[in-house]
């Protein structure tokens, strides 16, 4: 075939037989071993001189309101900009515009002066300072005050502030006039990718495969050879060049991928190194891991995968105890009895404000059923059943569970307006759908088979695409800058491509690959991830070299979609997809599956096979048994269709308009006007209305409801913000927790009553009593403080078993709000229940199940019991 030949052409980029061009920049593949690219990031010569940021104290978006910010424009002089004093907590007087096309020179030194002094006066004479929501900061909580802002080297993800100390301002001389000096646009010649790579690891142990687009072969070699170079000296995988750990849930992907069936020792090990006392381990996440974070049983999907490659009944026992224990923990802890749904945090998407709204707090992501994450568990139990029948085990609870699980995903995450599958429920009292479409989620119900017939080519036809592949949430979220939100993910964009080549739709196959290998062959290395609007590697939050999903999901094109390679417990199927431009003779020799070593060769395009042979035999299936032993070749012959070739749902590049920030009084609640809203939804009790207007009169009379209002706004393409926090106007019951000597632990301020009751480990069950007045149905949730650890990382969650009268309610989950932040109050999770007027005993107690991912501290400070009356019994 000629190496000119084009194999996928777009508005935005070519990717031919053997080269990539988009505009300027160009790839070429000089032979399968040799790649060179001369792209070079724009980022450098379009830098904006206007600069927005904040500032921020601890670490939280607490200076001005939400959307509110300072402007200045950056004017050098001799390479430095020296800024007025800003005074904290004051909004700009006016809002400065830059000229268009003129742009920074790089290397501007920037000097931010910031005036604290009446926050320090507040800290003085106060104990603390109400920050712009109204938050209360206490003095011996301040740790620090921090810059944010949308150009490098600032930074919106304010979380991961205090771990930036470049961005911290400082006062030496104590004057209450903090600085920081920073470089903007920064040019560093070692932020650019390398110019060329060559091959220089020995690959031949593991399987080599060739083709009639030389391209395509280099990329898979570079891959096979980032693969090992991820592997650590202790015979595990790495995430990636700048994340030396092993992560559960980026092994767990890999695996499934690709590095099962090529690593299968690396594999098991890198899956046993997150097994703690039988259970699987949730790496660091929200609030304090798991179960805020709860996709760890990702790794249950990938020791599935190393047992059916492997055939190891060793390994299926081990993978089989281990699983079921972590799931029943998850049952007891995770499940919402409602919906027999998982709570918790998307899967993989575990930045909280890169894909949730601002309001959300820790305990509302814990409180959310996430498309993705519920993929998961419902894979988990369908495994779990396969693993029990196969060891002689009981399976039928596990199927049932499963069936709750795909029931629950289809009646309550999908969306019949846009066809495909919305991004989670979340709220607090009533919970609503966020129609963004999440792009891993959507891949995961096809290749599971949660989304059954139409479904199935539905999501296909309807989650949106960009000029440079499937975005990991779409629209993107307006303030927050590009990682989840606003990217493509190579390892998700792989899951997609196996998505649409599992059910034959070759048009996505070829421009979903493609979208794939123009990224691996521009940047000369499987990128962490990229800027969705641009393609650009350089703009994200943190990117790294030779990622581990994204080696293994460049390894997966060849594995899962041009091999189309199934494996089952007594076979490994084969189910190619080759779309028309992309084919010719492709070959896959020394490819090893159990005790044999298969040479494989696959002719033509299309998604049906013509004729497959075995050693010369002709086959009814293309399969062969887990019993072969030895050398043997297959050849697959297709039949040359064309699949289906709709296209994608092509999209333009679409921010979410800002949410609005509800406020109530005197029986109506108002919003500012959100500037991109052409009307507003109004959510009262669950119930929908839409206006023009910014302002909502609730009428409650002499009812005693529970009263929960939100508003989102809508732009003129019917584009829609996420709701707004939930203002709740309610009756309730507050129980001081403190006891007789009420605990002084941590020093914390702020708390209602007389006290507060600290709660750790060594402790006996703690348990009070509680005088109901009025038969009903109750919402309860505590006021806790734990300050164990900051908001975003590190795996102190708290959690306790709650009974009420002798029987077990539920799980109590109080997740970190702040390193060290023991006067940083909020409400736990709620548990609804009903209550016969009358004294009933509460207990909160550490189980077995309520062991949290650090082992050893698992504590809080509990201020308060809410009872919140919502109905009569009916």
């Amino acid at each position: 075939m000629p190496s000119d030949s084009v194999l996928y052409t777009s508005a935005a980029y070519s990717l031919f037989s053997n080269r990539v061009v988009q505009g300027k920049n160009e790839a070429v593949a000089i032979s399968p071993t040799h790649l060179r690219s001369t792209y070079q990031s724009p980022a450098n010569q379009t830098f904006n001189r206007l600069i927005e940021f904040k500032f921020s104290l601890n670490g939280k978006d607490n200076e001005l309101p939400v959307g509110v910010n300072h402007h200045l424009v950056l004017q050098p002089v001799n390479g430095k900009v020296v800024t007025p004093i800003i005074v904290f907590g004051q909004q700009d007087a006016i809002t400065p515009t830059a000229k268009a096309n003129d742009f920074l020179e790089p290397n501007t030194e920037v000097t931010i002066k910031l005036d604290m002094r009446q926050v320090l006066e507040a800290f003085q004479k106060q104990g603390y300072y109400t920050s712009s929501n109204g938050d209360k900061l206490y003095t011996q909580d301040f740790k620090g005050v921090f810059v944010a802002g949308g150009s490098e080297p600032l930074s919106w993800d304010f979380e991961n502030l205090p771990s930036r100390q470049h961005l911290q301002l400082t006062d030496p001389d104590k004057d209450g006039i903090y600085t920081v000096t920073l470089t903007f646009n920064a040019y560093n010649p070692e932020n650019f990718t390398a110019s060329e790579w060559k091959l220089n690891k020995d690959i031949s142990r593991l399987p080599q495969f060739s083709s009639s687009h030389v391209l395509l072969d280099a990329l898979y070699n570079m891959s096979l050879e980032e693969s090992m170079l991820d592997i650590r000296p202790d015979q595990t995988f790495m995430a990636g060049a700048k994340w030396d750990g092993v992560w559960t849930r980026d092994i767990s992907y890999s695996i499934v991928l690709a590095l099962a069936a090529i690593h299968p020792e690396i594999s098991k090990n890198s899956l046993l190194r997150k097994v703690k006392d039988g259970r699987i381990i949730q790496d660091t996440g929200t609030g304090g891991s798991w179960p805020i974070s709860s996709d760890r049983m990702t790794w249950a999907l990938a020791a599935w995968e190393v047992y059916v490659v492997t055939g190891d009944q060793n390994w299926l026992q081990q993978a089989f105890a281990i699983i079921k224990k972590s799931a029943e923990e998850d049952l007891l802890t995770v499940q919402d009895p409602k919906t027999g749904l998982m709570r918790g945090e998307s899967s993989f998407l575990d930045w909280r404000k890169q894909t949730y709204p601002l309001w959300m707090q820790p305990v509302d992501i814990y409180e959310s059923l996430n498309l993705g994450t519920n993929a998961v568990h419902y894979q988990t139990y369908r495994i779990l059943e396969q693993m029990a029948q196969r060891l002689g085990q009981p399976s039928q609870q596990y199927s049932q569970l499963a069936n709750l699980i795909k029931q629950g995903i289809n009646e309550k995450l999908w969306s019949e307006e846009h066809k495909y599958y919305g991004q989670y429920l979340y709220g607090r009292l009533h919970v609503s759908l966020s129609p963004k479409a999440e792009a891993l989620g959507e891949a995961l119900t096809i290749l599971y088979g949660i989304a059954d017939g139409e479904r199935q080519t539905q999501v296909l036809n309807n989650t949106p695409q960009t000029n440079y592949g499937i975005p990991s949430i779409y629209p993107y979220i307006p303030e927050i800058p590009p990682y989840h939100n606003n990217s493509m993910w190579p390892f998700v964009q792989a899951y997609w491509t196996w998505a649409a080549a599992e059910a034959g739709h070759t048009a996505k196959v070829s421009e979903s690959m493609s979208a794939l290998y123009r990224a691996a062959a521009l940047f000369l290395t499987n990128k962490e991830n990229l800027v969705a609007t641009t393609g650009d590697y350089k703009g994200t939050e943190i990117n790294s070299d030779r990622q581990l999903w994204s080696v293994a999901g460049n390894l997966a094109m060849v594995y899962r979609v041009f091999f189309g390679m199934k494996f089952e417990q007594d076979k490994l199927v084969f189910k190619p997809v080759v779309p028309a431009n992309f084919a010719g003779k492709k070959t896959l020799t020394n490819f090893p599956f159990r005790k044999a070593v298969l040479n494989i060769k696959l002719e033509g395009h299309g998604t049906q096979l013509k004729e497959v042979y075995l050693d010369g035999k002709r086959l009814e299936n293309a399969e062969v048994p887990a019993s072969l032993t030895g050398q043997h070749t297959l050849r697959m012959i297709l039949a040359g269709d064309l699949g289906t070739t709709s296209p994608s749902k092509m999209v333009e590049h679409l921010f979410s308009p800002t949410t609005p920030q509800i406020t109530y009084k005197n029986g109506v609640v108002s919003w500012p006007s959100v500037s991109q809203a052409a009307s507003y939804k109004v959510l009262y009790n669950g119930k929908e209305s839409e206006t023009k207007n910014t302002t909502f009169a609730i009428v409650t009379g002499n009812q005693i409801i529970p009263t929960e209002l939100q508003v989102k706004a809508v732009d003129k393409n019917g584009t829609e913000s996420f709701l707004s926090e939930p203002l709740r106007i309610d009756r309730s019951i507050v129980v001081e927790l403190e006891t007789t000597i009420s605990s002084k632990a941590h020093n914390a301020a702020g708390f209602t009553g007389k006290g507060y009751t600290e709660i750790k480990k060594g402790q006996a069950p703690f348990m009070f009593k509680v005088q109901v007045n009025e038969n009903g149905y109750y919402a309860l949730d505590f006021r806790y403080a734990n300050g164990s650890g900051p908001i975003n990382t590190d795996n102190k969650a708290s959690i306790r078993s709650l009974a009420v009268n002798g029987k077990r309610i539920g799980a109590m989950v109080f997740p970190q709000r702040g390193f060290d932040e023991w006067s940083n109050w909020g409400y736990s999770n709620a548990q609804q229940l009903y209550l016969p007027k009358g004294i009933h005993t509460f207990t909160l107690s550490l189980e077995a199940s309520d062991e949290n991912m650090n082992g050893d501290v698992n504590e809080a400070l509990l201020d308060h019991l809410r009872l919140t009356w919502l109905r009569a019994k009916k």
